[in-house]
């Protein structure tokens, strides 16, 4: 028989495996999706941020990373103010999300009668930033450097046409900017996608454009458009001939977010679900190929540190327009012809 010592110590020691047992339950399952995922991107199908939903949506299917389907929805309207307006709409639901292009931030600054919080929006992945190229027809054997391209801008005034993705978007930006800078009055003309913007340039419908790579890719393959300058800090593996305007004498580049954005309040399970899954398929090699065939910089970003980047986006876009707009006003553009 127990002694009354031995007896003490084995009722403390069931109080204390009964007492952690119902004080710390076991943990529950990690989310997983019960229903397709809307993948919602704010530009039109055929440009560089469909075309990279669509190839992460093939490799997640070819590699069974989803027990669901998903979903890929264009919203091109408003300059992508109706994609961010429908993912607001969609509050707490952990199936939609949104893949961003820098309109993330000029739509809702250009327009703020949408009442567009995009701090309010869950971070995901930042999984790539994209770069712009000055893109001409190729049959425009006169223009082969940016001094040409000012040349025959400057001559054809404003009916000089950049088609671009939509009023306030990153290449009306860049528009803005050469306007200003060279003392241009080039026309920009809206278009619903990146894809419909190359093919415009591709049957010469206008002067110019500033596609990503992965926009003029096939264009650019079939020797119907050429690249001038890039607009990036340093020359492009991918068009290691091709000047970046730094060394033209304009120190400038400008570079477009790629991230995975959820919808606003969406639980803290489907979000660690998220970032885990998009982590997963920046280190895949299937995206790091993708990567490098189409020229996009820029390491991961998650959380915090890419609400951070959001915030410091915004302020820098919100005080580039100002300047863009003190110089048109000290330098308003040639009148027209």
């Amino acid at each position: 028989m127990p002694t009354r010592d031995a007896l003490t110590l084995l009722l403390i020691a069931a109080t204390t495996i009964a007492t952690t047992l119902f004080a710390s339950p076991p943990a529950a399952a990690a989310w997983q999706p019960t229903k397709p995922i809307t993948f919602i991107v704010m530009a039109g199908q055929g440009g560089g941020a469909d075309k990279a939903v669509r190839f992460l949506v093939k490799t997640m299917t070819d590699r069974s990373l989803v027990n669901v389907p998903f979903e890929v929805v264009n919203i091109p309207g408003n300059s992508g103010g109706d994609a961010l307006a429908e993912l607001q709409r969609r509050r707490g639901d952990d199936h939609a999300i949104l893949f961003t292009l820098n309109s993330f931030y000029t739509t809702p600054l250009k327009k703020p009668e949408l009442k567009i919080d995009i701090s309010s929006f869950t971070p995901i992945a930042r999984l790539a930033q994209d770069v712009f190229l000055l893109w001409v027809n190729s049959e425009r054997k006169d223009i082969n450097t940016i001094e040409d391209f000012v040349k025959a801008a400057r001559a054809k005034g404003r009916d000089w046409v950049m088609s671009g993705t939509g009023t306030g978007a990153e290449d009306n930006l860049l528009t803005e900017f050469f306007n200003s800078m060279y003392g241009l009055n080039i026309t920009y003309r809206a278009l619903k996608g990146g894809g419909a913007v190359a093919k415009e340039l591709a049957e010469k419908q206008c002067d110019s454009t500033v596609n990503n790579p992965s926009e003029q890719a096939k264009f650019y393959a079939e020797g119907l458009t050429k690249p001038i300058v890039a607009i990036t800090p340093e020359r492009l593996q991918q068009y290691i001939r091709i000047p970046t305007l730094n060394e033209t004498g304009m120190s400038f580049h400008y570079y477009m977010q790629r991230s995975v954005v959820g919808a606003p309040a969406m639980s803290g399970s489907a979000k660690d679900f998220y970032q885990e899954l998009f982590k997963n398929l920046f280190n895949s090699a299937e995206w790091q190929a993708y990567r490098k065939k189409n020229s996009l910089d820029g390491e991961l970003l998650t959380g915090d540190a890419l609400k951070a980047y959001w915030v410091k986006e915004r302020e820098k876009h919100k005080r580039w327009k100002m300047t863009i707009d003190v110089l048109q006003a000290m330098n308003p553009p040639p009148a027209a012809n």
